[in-house]
This record gives C-alpha cells, structure tokens and sequence, in this order.
C-alpha cells in the first residue's frame, strides 16, 4: 500500500507522484490522508484502488474551465478542463472528493471535475463537485459538432464503451452536470441541482446507437435548491440518448414534463427516456413529453444492476 499524506508522514505529499510511482500491473492501493490537495490529477493504469480517509475531508480540486484562455490564445475548451482524468480498467474509489471549484456564471462554470474513461470502474461513498459538466463518462462521440470542441487527452482514443458503478456517491452540478456515451449505473446516490437562472438539466447522453445501455439511476434522490420546476432529468446530447430512473425520489425542482429535447425533433423516435416508479413532488408522470416513457414491472427488470453490467460483480 502507498500513503499519500499532505504533512509528509506517508510515502508521497502529492496524489500525482504516487500514480507516476505506479509500475507494472500488480493490483495496488493507495491510501490517501485527509487534506485539500489542489491537483490536476492524469491515470493512466488499471488494477488500482484509491482509499480517502473519508469523503467530506478527503478533496482533491482543481480549477480549469473551458474558457480559460490559453498562453497562445486559444481556449482550454472543455475536455482539458478535468481535475482527474482516468484512463484505466479495474480501478476503485472510495471516500474521496472531487471538485472543479472553477466557479459558478457563462464564463467559468463549464469545467470538468472528474473525466472517466475505461470499463469496470466503481466509486463508493465519493463525491463530485461542480457546476456544468461536473461529471464526464467517456466515450466521446464519434465526432463532434463544432470542429475542434473534443480536443483534450481522449480526442484520438478508440471509442470504447466502459461500465461506472457509482454507489452511495454524491453529484452536484446544473447543466449536464452528468455527460457522456458509458454505461453508468447510480445506486442510492443524492443528485444535487444547483439554482440557476432558467433551465438545468442532470443528464446529457450520448450512448452509442449499438449499446444496450446508456444511465440507470435506481433509488437515488434528487434534490435541489433551484426553483420549482425549473431542472430536467435530461437532454439527450445526441439522438440515442439512453437514461431511466427507477424508484427514485425527485424533488418539486424537477420539471412536470421531465425531459427536454435539446431541439431534436427528429430524434424522438430513437431518444430512450425511461422512468419507473419515481416518487415525490416531481414525479409527475402523467405530464411527461411524449418521447419518454414509464416502464411496466415486466420492462423494468431490464435494468436490474447484475444485467446492465453483465458479467461484471463490482463487488
């Protein structure tokens, strides 16, 4: 095991000199002490375990944002602006903290706390910080809309769809604060809104026309401290947007017709919006838009954890 530990009572003061220690692929676990570690933090291994002390004291942040001008002025844009960047398989957190605290406005509020990329990742008890973007599940899209806009350490990486297993985790953002193509399943998390002025939205899907599964949140709670009505479950970032939410609690934040179309008209015929059994002030079903869907108990087994994530245990 390697110690991380800010006063210099472990093996490393710093969470990026124990990952560059890293050799070979024997499994390890690095222990990391309670602190603030200000980090823009690169992975690029598999068979690692990250343990924090403890989530609320355990942070690790960073404060890049896509509109960061460069010194040769360009933009940092917005895959560049991570405070960790995972590339790896097999790899565990837990009792960690990560945050973009770039700030909350247009100008500085785009910006990636926790980029993932990689297949049988699971965070337990972690938190995600941030504003718009806080929280990006890799693959990219094939390619993007606007030239230029995917640069950063995945543009050229294959597009590989990776199973995320995020328990008892907790998510704080307000437009798209949870984006990406990754098979992702939610379980017992708190999705927090932040307020805005106007419309958020939690997710922003880009899954693959070709995969089964695209995000599954099931007995999680979403609350907020936005106006009522006023945050969407979802918006799909290209046209096979994949997203259900089982049994959850939604807050009165959440909009009667749950899911907007981000002005794809023509995808509404490919757009997957599910829910089944939600609860609470928000889960007004009978008000939802006419491309999304209830599931029945029968369409609802579908989404059980042990199938979306197939032959993975995270356990």
């Amino acid at each position: 095991m390697l110690i991380v530990a800010l006063d210099g009572s472990g093996d490393f003061q710093s969470i990026q000199a124990a990952i560059d220690s890293l050799k070979g692929k024997d499994p390890t676990t690095i222990f990391i002490k309670r602190g603030v570690y200000h980090e823009k933090l690169y992975l690029n291994h598999s068979h690692v375990t990250f343990i924090g002390e403890d989530a609320e004291s355990t942070v690790i942040t960073f404060d890049d944002y896509a509109k960061k001008v460069l010194a040769d002025g360009t933009l940092l844009q917005t895959f560049r602006s991570y405070t960790m960047f995972i590339h790896g398989n097999h790899l565990t957190f837990s009792n960690l903290t990560f945050e973009n605290k770039s700030g909350k406005g247009k100008d500085v509020g785009q910006a990636i706390a926790l980029y993932v990329d990689g297949d049988c990742i699971h965070f337990k008890d972690c938190c995600f910080l941030g504003n718009q973007d806080t929280l990006f599940t890799a693959p990219l899209p094939s390619t993007p809309v606007i030239p230029g806009s995917f640069i950063g350490p995945g543009e050229y990486f294959p597009r590989k769809v990776g199973r995320h297993y995020y328990e008892r985790c907790y998510l704080r953002g307000d437009i798209d604060f949870i984006f990406g193509g990754a098979t992702a399943y939610f379980e017992n998390c708190i999705i927090f809104s932040n307020a805005l002025d106007g419309f958020s939205y939690v997710t922003a899907a880009s899954t693959p026309k070709e995969e089964a599964y695209g995000y599954v949140f099931n007995h999680c709670k979403l609350v907020s401290n936005a106006p009522k009505g006023s945050v969407f479950l979802g918006r799909p970032w290209r046209r096979f947007a994949h997203v259900a939410f089982l049994n959850c609690y939604l807050g009165p934040h959440i909009h009667a017709a749950g899911w907007d179309d981000w002005g794809k008209i023509d995808a509404h015929d490919s757009i997957k919006f599910y829910e089944f059994q939600n609860f609470g002030p928000g889960a007004k079903s009978h008000q939802r838009v006419n491309f999304s869907k209830e599931l029945s108990p029968e369409e609802a087994v579908f989404y059980k954890k042990e199938k979306v994530l197939g032959n993975w245990d995270p356990n």
